[in-house]
């Protein structure tokens, strides 16, 4: 129990994936991404990973960094508002990651519950764009890959169709979403990889059993590698903590991504 909430929430841990796509340009060959998902982020607890993972991931030194959602904590009771404002610190930290392809971001189920508006703009204050139903062109080396991003699913916000306009049906494309079981209507689309969060992989798993908690739609596809058809799919573990400042069996995650050229493995 010491552990679980002393110890264990503090110390992320690295993932470390390599993707194979069909669609990836090979100019592009050894691409990295981190993905950081779900940090809650609040003064107390969940900041302490994150100043954790910070010096981390700049370690890395990824292409891109991408970061799926929930930077806030929608409470029970009180001023959902207020709740919001929790984003200009949180962005102010997220602010020392450094890609030289720049940091992007989607909103997840908690922003969009308290203000969704308050958030975006924190975030892009701090120079990181949200993508909110658009795509965005990545470029290097003279090859070219597509970043997209779908408002939170929950809300009933997310429209995918409108952001793959203009997304030239050859290229290879990056979403992302905040909830992973999205994948199920992504995969009805031309993406290659979609990377999310939400489900915090449990956070608390006790062994030999499957989590106690697990989110509505984050409960098909709530940690690690899957495959959906023609798509992969790659869920995140999450930096922060939500209900109690515990985790059991399941440390924060920094997840760095190594995307290469060829049919998947």
């Amino acid at each position: 129990m010491g552990d679980s909430f002393l110890i264990e929430p503090n110390r992320p841990q690295i993932v470390r994936q390599e993707f194979f796509l069909s669609r990836w340009p090979e100019r592009m060959e050894g691409f990295t991404i981190a993905l950081l998902s779900d940090f809650h982020y609040d003064p107390y607890f969940s900041i302490h990973p994150l100043n954790a993972a910070i010096p981390m991931v700049n370690d890395l030194r990824p292409d891109l960094i991408v970061l799926t959602g929930d930077f806030v904590t929608k409470p029970t009771f009180g001023d959902r508002r207020k709740a919001a404002y929790d984003a200009e610190p949180c962005a102010r930290l997220l602010r020392q990651l450094a890609a030289p392809l720049g940091l992007w971001a989607v909103l997840g189920n908690h922003d969009e519950g308290t203000d969704h508006v308050v958030v975006t703009r924190a975030l892009e204050t701090q120079g990181i764009p949200v993508l909110g139903n658009r795509s965005q062109p990545i470029e290097r080396d003279g090859g070219r890959i597509w970043l997209t991003g779908v408002n939170d699913v929950l809300s009933h916000t997310d429209d995918l169709s409108k952001a793959l306009l203009g997304v030239p049906g050859d290229e290879a494309v990056i979403l992302l979403a905040h909830e992973p079981d999205f994948a199920d209507d992504a995969a009805r689309f031309a993406v290659d990889l979609q990377l999310s969060g939400h489900s915090h992989g449990g956070q608390i798993r006790l062994p030999l059993l499957p989590p106690l908690y697990l989110p509505p739609l984050g409960r098909k596809y709530y940690l690690g590698t899957y495959r959906v058809g023609p798509l992969t799919l790659y869920t995140n573990a999450g930096l922060g903590t939500i209900g109690v400042a515990m985790r059991l069996n399941c440390p924060p995650e920094i997840t760095l991504l190594t995307l290469r050229s060829g049919p998947r493995k």
